[in-house]
């Protein structure tokens, strides 16, 4: 099993067992990403062990990771759980390249690499109760109530009645609704009439009305 000690070969199984990782975490353990990752890392630390560059520690490390990370698809609570088996993954993998920064900058590759296939097919996999709370699935939309503030545009053009001071900022009566208003620069008395001359957002611009 010596041709498994190339870089290249190492990069792509742990490429494949990141891979295998971000499968099972999105559809919730259906078998085929874990099944694929468990072989991967087999011919990987198989390979590794045999070169005498891993010992069993680092295998049961991995091991204690991949229970972890099954705990949390089975039974998503609170995510403690998917952080230690990650956090264990990754730290027995690095020692397994070697453990210095070589492995790191191989492991940074492999990451990258199944990043970016995982992006390729993600769409493709049903989600989890897991990946639904590591990931923000839903839009905000108007009709949930998310408003990121009012829409004033409507009210260009509008006449009013200033309800106290403009000085230049205060209060004016625009279509039965109190609206925040600014004038231009200008005292605006009680009672004055308005017309809306500028929308910016939530900043509504006034101007007396001759």
């Amino acid at each position: 099993m010596e041709f498994v000690g190339m870089p290249i070969l190492q990069i792509l199984l742990v490429s494949t067992i990141l891979l295998s990782l971000l499968a099972e975490i999105k559809t919730g353990g259906m078998g085929i990403g874990a099944l694929l990752g468990l072989v991967a890392a087999g011919v990987f630390f198989g390979g590794q062990y045999v070169r005498g560059l891993v010992s069993f520690y680092h295998i049961a490390v991995f091991m204690a990771g991949v229970v972890c990370i099954l705990i949390e698809i089975l039974t998503p609570v609170t995510g403690l759980f998917a952080g230690i088996g990650v956090a264990a993954l990754l730290y027995s993998l690095i020692l397994a390249l070697g453990g210095d920064l070589n492995a790191v900058y191989m492991m940074g590759i492999a990451a990258v690499l199944a990043i970016l296939v995982f992006a390729v097919i993600v769409r493709k996999l049903p989600a989890s109760k897991l990946w639904k709370k590591i990931v923000l699935t839903d839009k905000p939309a108007a009709k949930d109530g998310f408003v990121s503030s009012d829409d004033k545009r409507g009210l260009l053009g509008k006449e009013g009645i200033v309800v106290n001071g403009l000085r230049p900022a205060g209060k004016a009566l625009i279509e039965d609704a109190t609206i925040d208003v600014i004038s231009e620069g200008m005292f605006l008395a009680k009672g004055e009439k308005i017309r809306v001359i500028k929308v910016q957002g939530s900043r509504v611009v006034v101007k007396k009305e001759e």
